[in-house]
């Protein structure tokens, strides 16, 4: 089996414990998984991924980014060298988006069709297609465990018409990215290498803020029986409590036995709050985000706030970033050297506070994990 999911125990509120077996591995769930876009987790290191206790973070599974990766340094050399695993040095399970919602963001630089996307390169302007056949193709050869159908993702706000319009285009776009798949997945890279194993496809709810559309948009993919199922389509400006209401009545539909992802969340309470309600996988570029930009998390009597290291107030301050923290960064580094650091425009700084804000929403993955287990 390409993929097997089990959940071991469902807590009262939703949360489950699981596990996800995959060709690179096995991933316990619930999981966050860092994002890394051009096939790396910007300014850390791979061996700091994988480590897990004083000397790196612990990932399990990583992103890597379709549209990216196409443009620069373009999909069929990452076939030529092996898959994307190879290219970065990364054992480990991986996923890739379909890209997506990256043409979604380039909304005055794409036109769509019902055939796919035209868009131009925010790198130099030139002129590219995606249909769900191409980005199959393209994330096939880049061969991450798990890929995504090509959807559509609708702006924020939009009127009910217009977000019909735009979830009946990502379902005939994931009937065709299923079809393409099914036909092509044994050319993936690594095909032969792990005995015939392939990669893992999953579906992903659209339907805006509308509660029925998120319901049909669920029932849909699930009668296309594929192995798991992404929410996709928030964290694009709505308020928080339309996010949790969104995922929650989606989450109703969608299938128990199958692994469960919501796509781009979010804050360190908000994965918290999500696992808790049974959403199996997470992402967001937020830990390395805020990290390149001088913001780390940290907990106050239990509970995540932001800190803005650039502040004068910690210039000699002789602390941790997070006296609970037992990560690499909190366990050598004070808040006054850090903010030195970051004031001196050190390159190094950008690399250790991503590395606490990372271990950091991991750590609050493994202790959801370890109250979930019963």
């Amino acid at each position: 089996m390409s993929l097997e999911f089990e959940v071991s125990r469902t807590a009262e509120g939703g949360g489950r414990r699981g596990r996800l077996a995959l060709p690179h591995g096995v991933v316990e769930t619930p999981v966050f998984m860092p994002v890394g876009t051009a096939a790396t987790v910007k300014a850390v290191p791979q061996d700091t991924l994988e480590v897990l206790g004083k000397d790196g973070v612990g990932a399990q599974i990583i992103l890597a980014n379709t549209y990216h990766l196409y443009l620069r340094p373009g999909h069929e050399l990452i076939r030529r060298m092996g898959g994307v695993h190879k290219f970065m040095s990364w054992t480990r399970p991986m996923l890739t988006d379909s890209g997506g919602f990256q043409v979604f963001s380039l909304s005055k630089l794409r036109k769509i069709t019902p055939d796919g996307v035209e868009f131009r390169s925010h790198l130099d302007g030139s002129k590219h297609f995606f249909s769900p056949e191409h980005s199959m193709a393209v994330q096939i050869a880049l061969g991450a465990d798990v890929m995504m159908v090509f959807d559509e993702c609708v702006e924020h706000p939009a009127t009910y018409e217009r977000t019909r319009e735009s979830m009946g285009l990502t379902h005939a776009w994931a009937a065709r990215s299923k079809d393409y798949f099914k036909a092509h997945k044994a050319e993936v890279p690594w095909h032969e290498e792990l005995g015939g194993k392939t990669q893992s496809l999953f579906g992903i709810v659209q339907g805006g803020m509308y509660a029925d559309l998120r319901r049909e948009s669920a029932e849909r993919l699930v009668e296309m029986d594929l192995p798991g199922y992404a929410i996709g389509g928030l964290a694009v400006g709505e308020p928080r409590e339309v996010t949790r209401e969104m995922i929650a009545r989606t989450l109703e539909w969608l299938p128990k036995d199958k692994p469960r992802y919501v796509m781009g969340v979010g804050y360190p309470d908000e994965i918290e709050e999500y696992a808790r309600m049974g959403v199996d996988m997470m992402d967001c570029v937020l830990p390395t985000r805020a990290g390149r930009h001088g913001l780390v998390f940290v907990r106050v009597d239990g509970v995540p706030v932001r800190l803005n290291i650039k502040k004068l107030e910690f210039a000699e301050d002789k602390g941790p970033i997070d006296p609970t923290c037992g990560c690499m960064v909190c366990s050598r580094y004070s808040r006054g050297y850090l903010r030195h650091l970051f004031a001196s425009g050190e390159a190094l700084a950008g690399t250790l506070l991503s590395v606490h804000n990372l271990a950091f929403y991991l750590d609050t993955m493994a202790r959801v994990r370890a109250g979930l287990a019963g």
